[in-house]
């Protein structure tokens, strides 16, 4: 009896070290390349938030400024600088925060941050080329 129960603890034992072994382990944070207007040491987090947030003012999908990646197509290279929208997108937000900075200095009342007075949805509006007035 005392040896049935030693055996089955000790395969219980080896079950839970081999699964283990299989178990993912703690990935580093992704981290993006070739950031040139957005700063190098933002989180995934918050550059997902801001390019879910510049989609939406242009009511585009990803694909809009970034490419396809060589080796598999139905993949995005978010560091290639391949589509003209791109670096369209990088002078459209140097414009916003030059106008921003000059212009507005508006901060927010509970927290003290700077808010942003001009945004991409101010002229685009959810489409993808401002239409002209």
């Amino acid at each position: 009896m005392r040896y049935k129960k030693t055996v089955t603890l000790s395969i219980l034992l080896a079950t839970v070290v081999m699964l283990s072994a299989f178990m993912p382990t703690q990935q580093q944070e992704r981290k993006a390349t070739n950031l040139k207007v957005l700063p190098k040491n933002i989180s995934h987090e918050e550059l997902d938030k801001i390019m879910d947030g510049w989609k939406v003012a242009l009511g585009v999908k990803c694909n809009f400024c970034h490419a396809a990646k060589k080796d598999d197509p139905k993949r995005l290279d978010f560091a290639s600088d391949e589509k003209p929208e791109k670096e369209i997108a990088r002078n459209m937000v140097r414009m916003t925060a030059k106008i921003n900075s000059k212009y507005f200095h508006v901060k927010d009342k509970k927290d003290g941050k700077a808010m942003l007075a001009v945004s991409c949805i101010t002229c685009h509006n959810g489409k993808e080329h401002p239409e002209a007035n």
